[in-house]
């Protein structure tokens, strides 16, 4: 026994990951296989998931810098074909492949990240066609997002200036493929809603491969442009490219050129338009004028208007026995509300207090000039009121007797 040689785990699991990564045949692995067990680590962005085929299952990681480059998301029971290295995690002693590319079997990874991002949008609502906004027609600003040095805004400008010349170009110039691209369209858009006051935005690019196209696929710039207050017609590639940034967009057009031609009306076709509704304006014109001449003719022709002295008289003779019997009637009434006065009168008199007093009787007032009803409202030696027919008597109390007289 003392010549035996006795190792750890951990020397055995680090001598055979020594061997399995010396072998240049296991350096460089192509795998087909189908994911399971998929868990993405959002926090470390690593990929972790087994690859499996009838029989069989291998254990699978994809370390952050090389799952960033993914095109598409990975999901389980998606068949895949991967490229790595295999290799030993040591703590365990299980054996993997670590994933150095991944491609979707059967369908290219652009394409599949494509068919993903367009599912996820269409399943928030950003390609609805309720919240496209209206292209104005007559703008007199246009934003353009494209490269400075491509064919596109060439083609926009020479466009826009031979169809409507009052139309003000704001150029901004980006990338429009490679890495850096998507954020320099999304700036771009952003300041144009933000500082510049253009009425609709070009956005877009010549053709090109699905690659060369790729940043208008890109998941930022196609929020960018569903968020634009702006509205946005998308021009990127061919007739036959279709791209994110194409559904999103509140107007697409096949080329730079056509988005060109759909934002700005052809001042030839508005000259044209124009005349015509210069000269229909003046066949209405003049059909109204015959109208009201027709009309004016059957007016004179009109007996009531011939003879106006006639009319006149007799409307004059109606308002003359208006009149008398409007002044019958007012006489009358004063006559039944004189009447009626008079009766009133005779009857206040009757009842008038003042007359009373001519009788010979008086009201006995207090000095706070109210009438005294009762002996019990005065008080020996206090000044009393007399009101008489004819004037007033200041009396001082000297007795109160009680009882009738």
């Amino acid at each position: 026994m003392a010549n035996i040689n006795v190792l750890t785990i951990s020397q055995l699991n680090c001598y055979i990951k020594s061997i399995l990564d010396s072998d240049v045949n296991l350096n460089n692995v192509f795998l087909v296989g189908e994911i399971s067990n998929l868990t993405n680590h959002y926090q470390s962005g690593h990929i972790y998931f087994s690859l499996k085929d009838e029989k069989c299952t291998v254990r699978a990681v994809a370390f952050f810098w090389y799952a960033k480059s993914l095109r598409f998301k990975p999901a389980n029971g998606m068949k895949v074909i991967v490229r790595g290295k295999i290799s030993v995690y040591e703590t365990t002693g299980v054996y993997q492949i670590l994933v150095e590319d991944m491609q979707p079997e059967g369908l290219g990874a652009l394409n599949l990240a494509f068919e993903q991002l367009k599912t996820k949008l269409s399943s928030e609502g950003l390609f609805d066609k309720s919240r496209k906004k209206e292209i104005p027609r007559f703008p007199k600003k246009v934003g353009v997002i494209t490269a400075k040095t491509g064919a596109a805004f060439w083609d926009i400008q020479s466009i826009l200036k031979r169809r409507l010349p009052l139309i003000e170009i704001l150029f901004y110039p980006v990338l429009v493929q490679g890495n850096e691209a998507p954020k320099q369209i999304i700036e771009a858009i952003n300041l144009f809603n933000n500082s510049f006051d253009a009425e609709v935005l070009i956005v877009g690019r010549g053709g090109g491969s699905i690659e060369d196209l790729w940043a208008f696929n890109d998941e930022g710039v196609a929020r960018a442009v569903a968020n634009s207050k702006v509205p946005i017609i998308s021009a990127v590639g061919h007739e036959t490219d279709f791209t994110i940034c194409d559904f999103v967009a509140d107007l697409r057009a096949p080329t730079p050129s056509a988005a060109a031609e759909l934002v700005s009306p052809d001042q030839n076709e508005l000259m044209h338009s124009l005349g015509y509704l210069v000269e229909r304006m003046k066949e209405l014109a003049k059909k109204k004028l015959q109208v009201c001449t027709n009309r004016l003719q059957s007016l004179l022709r009109c007996e009531r208007l011939i003879n106006q002295k006639s009319l006149i008289d007799a409307k004059r003779l109606k308002m003359e026995v208006l009149m008398g019997e409007l002044n019958i009637t007012f006489i009358k009434i004063v006559d039944e509300n004189k009447n009626r006065f008079l009766s009133l009168s005779s009857k206040l008199d009757v009842l008038s207090p003042l007359k009373i007093l001519k009788s010979g009787y008086s009201v006995v007032l207090s000095n706070e000039n109210k009438v005294v009803r009762s002996i019990n409202k005065v008080k020996q030696g206090e000044q009393v009121n007399i009101r008489l027919n004819d004037g007033v008597l200041n009396c001082k109390v000297e007795s109160i007797v009680k009882g009738e007289l």
